[in-house]
C-alpha cells in the first residue's frame, strides 16, 4: 500500500504540472490585465506608467518565459504576490483556505450522513410510498439551481424571518461574545452555506446508493445470506453495505473538484472570506498570482482526493489489494 501511495504521489508531478500549463495560458484569454484595470479607471495613469507595471509584473515578456519564471518559484513553494495590495499570495491563502476546507468537509459529512441511509431506506423499500417520496426529493435536487435556492433561503430564514444571518461567519459583536456564544453564533452562520453546498450532492449520492443497493441485494450470496434466517440489519451491514459502498467512495473522490468550485458561488453569495471569494475577487481584477495560487491548490486538493478515494476501497473492500 505504502508504494501504491508513493507512485500515485510521484505521477501527479506532471499531472499538476500539465494543468498548471493550461491553466496559465487559460486565464490569460480573459480581455484585460492587471495594469490595464489599474490605468483605465485612474485618468491620471499615463501609458509610460502602465509601461512600467508591466516591467515590474513580469507581463512585458512572452507567456512561455513568465510560465518558466512562474513555475521556478513553485519550486520553492513561492506563488509571487499579489497584483493587487503586494502582499505574498501564500500569505493570502492560508488566511482563508482552512476556511474553506472546513465547510467542504462538513457539507461532505452532512452528505454521507444523509445520503446513504436516505439510499438504503428506498433500496430496502422499493416501489414504496416512501421511496417514491424520496425520488421526488431527488428530482428536486438534481433540477434546483443551488445559487437561486440560496437566494430564496437567505430571503425566507434571513430577511423575512430573521431565523439564521446571511452573511459572514460571526456577528458584528462577537467578540464581545463568550466561548459558547461564539460557537454558537458561527455555527448559525455555518448552517445555511454548508446545506445549501450540500443539497445537490444529497439529491445523487442518495439516488446512486440506492441503485448499488438494489444491484448487491440481487447477488446471490444475499439471497444465501437470507436463507440461513439472518435478519435484514444483519444481511445489510455484514454482507451487503460494504459492496454498496464502491461506487459511493468513487463519486466522493469526484465530487471534490465540484464542492472547491461551488466555494466560489456559495462564498461569494454569502460573503464568507474563504478562498473561493478570494478567487472571485482576483479573477475580478486580473491578479494572476492569486488566481494560479487558488488553481494550484485546488488542483492539488482535487488529485489527493481522488487517491484518497482510491485507497479507501481497501478499507471497504478488503479482497482490493494494491500491489
Amino acid at each position: 500500500m505504502v508504494k501504491y501511495i508513493f507512485k500515485r504521489l510521484v505521477e501527479m508531478i506532471p499531472l499538476l504540472m500539465g494543468i498548471t500549463l493550461i491553466t496559465f495560458f487559460v486565464i490569460r484569454l480573459a480581455p484585460g490585465n492587471p495594469t490595464f484595470y489599474q490605468g483605465a479607471f485612474n485618468p491620471k495613469v499615463k501609458p509610460e506608467a502602465v509601461k512600467r507595471l508591466e516591467r515590474i509584473y513580469g507581463l512585458d515578456k512572452p507567456l512561455p518565459i513568465q510560465y518558466l519564471n512562474w513555475l521556478k518559484r513553485i519550486v520553492h513553494l513561492d506563488f509571487g504576490t499579489s497584483f493587487v495590495d503586494g502582499k505574498p499570495v501564500i500569505g493570502k491563502i492560508k488566511e482563508r483556505i482552512t476556511i474553506t476546507i472546513s465547510l467542504n468537509l462538513l457539507a461532505l459529512l452532512l452528505i454521507l450522513l444523509v445520503s446513504i441511509p436516505v439510499g438504503i431506506i428506498s433500496a430496502l423499500k422499493r416501489n414504496s410510498a416512501i421511496d417514491r417520496a424520496l425520488t421526488v426529493f431527488v428530482f428536486v435536487g438534481f433540477s434546483t439551481p443551488s445559487f437561486w435556492l440560496a437566494l430564496v433561503l437567505m430571503i425566507l430564514l434571513g430577511v423575512k424571518t430573521h431565523i439564521l444571518p446571511i452573511s459572514g461567519l460571526q456577528s458584528l459583536n462577537a467578540d464581545t461574545f463568550t466561548p459558547l456564544r461564539l460557537w454558537l453564533d458561527r455555527m448559525r452562520h455555518i448552517v445555511l452555506p454548508i446545506f445549501i453546498m450540500a443539497f445537490g450532492g444529497l439529491a445523487g449520492f442518495s439516488r446512486y446508493m440506492r441503485q448499488s443497493m438494489l444491484e448487491v441485494l440481487g447477488q446471490e450470496y444475499i439471497t444465501a445470506a437470507k436463507a440461513k434466517g439472518l435478519s435484514q440489519y444483519q444481511v445489510v451491514k455484514g454482507h451487503a453495505l460494504r459492496n454498496a459502498m464502491l461506487p459511493v467512495v468513487t463519486l466522493l473522490g469526484l465530487s471534490v473538484p465540484g464542492l472547491i468550485g461551488g466555494s466560489v458561488i456559495f462564498e461569494t453569495i454569502f460573503a464568507i472570506p474563504g478562498m473561493g471569494q478570494l478567487f472571485y475577487e482576483s479573477a475580478l481584477a486580473r491578479d494572476y498570482p492569486t488566481i494560479m495560487g487558488i488553481l494550484t491548490i485546488g488542483a492539488l486538493l482535487t488529485l489527493l482526493g481522488n487517491l484518497l478515494a482510491d485507497v479507501s476501497y481497501s478499507l471497504v473492500d478488503p479482497r482490493i489489494r494494491y500491489r
